[in-house]
């Protein structure tokens, strides 16, 4: 095992920019995977954010989830003195063509049940300290709701910038896509043992592609009413980044009212 080192809409966000509707449609072919990667078309994944350090080095994902707040995986470790990158679609420095914003953290918020050991409650929140400008490049994707349920079987779509094989040397600098079948808790006990799949985890997977280091804490998406819907969080998985090995993702239904509370309260 190895980490991936990598909301209903809020009433306040205006109606042209709601959320899990992306002004740029994605296109997802079938099992495409992020190890041996799909690029994205640009800027189709509008709430996809790219944390870095300091000099520009990626090292993991996030989501928008309004103006204010992106949520990334607790194992993140996200800092006030990090970047928070969204726009964007090709990292490379060379590229000046894309309008990022390059927005710093004011306080990160870890779930105060976040467990390193069992990987439990691998949530954070960070809220920016200036919002976010929305548009047709930056919007923010929805929340599952704690009622919401999202059936075993059915596709979703994760992305970020993570490892196209586990050995590579680098990140690739455009944003991949992989198409992945969510599974069952009892399904996927099966690959990672009873002990380690709790009801705070969900997978996806196990069918010719995965999430790998560089994609944690990145969005696992699901279509539900035609909007998209945040529903897991890029956690843990495979070592190897095997795509025949179910990955596992903070499971945001169950952690949606810890969400909510933050939120009301900052």
């Amino acid at each position: 095992m190895a980490f991936l080192w990598t909301v209903s809409c809020f009433a306040f966000i205006s109606a042209a920019y709601g959320c899990g509707s992306p002004a740029i449609q994605p296109q997802v072919t079938g099992y495409a995977r992020i190890v041996n990667g799909e690029e994205a078309v640009p800027h189709s994944w509008p709430w996809q954010v790219s944390l870095q350090q300091s000099n520009g080095f990626h090292f993991c994902g996030g989501s928008l989830i309004n103006e204010n707040w992106v949520v990334t995986a607790a194992h993140c470790n996200v800092r006030t003195y990090h970047r928070v990158i969204v726009g964007e679609h090709d990292k490379s420095s060379a590229i000046t063509s894309e309008k990022v914003q390059i927005l710093k953290p004011s306080k990160v918020f870890t779930h105060p049940e976040w467990n390193s050991r069992t990987i439990n409650n691998d949530i954070s929140l960070i809220k920016l300290a200036s919002p976010a400008v929305l548009g047709t490049t930056v919007s923010p994707v929805c929340l599952g709701e704690s009622s919401d349920v999202f059936a075993p079987g059915m596709k979703c779509v994760t992305s970020g910038w993570g490892l196209t094989r586990y050995n590579a040397p680098g990140t690739p600098n455009k944003l991949q896509q992989a198409a992945l079948p969510l599974m069952s808790n009892e399904q996927c006990k099966r690959s990672w043992g009873s002990n380690m799949i709790s009801d705070v985890m969900i997978c996806a997977g196990a069918a010719g592609a995965t999430s790998c280091m560089g994609d944690s804490g990145g969005p696992l998406v699901c279509q539900k009413d035609n909007v998209w819907t945040l529903v897991g969080i890029v956690s843990w998985g495979s070592s190897r980044c095997s795509t025949s090995t179910p990955a596992v993702y903070a499971r945001v239904t169950e952690l949606r009212g810890w969400v909510d509370q933050i939120l009301a309260a900052n």
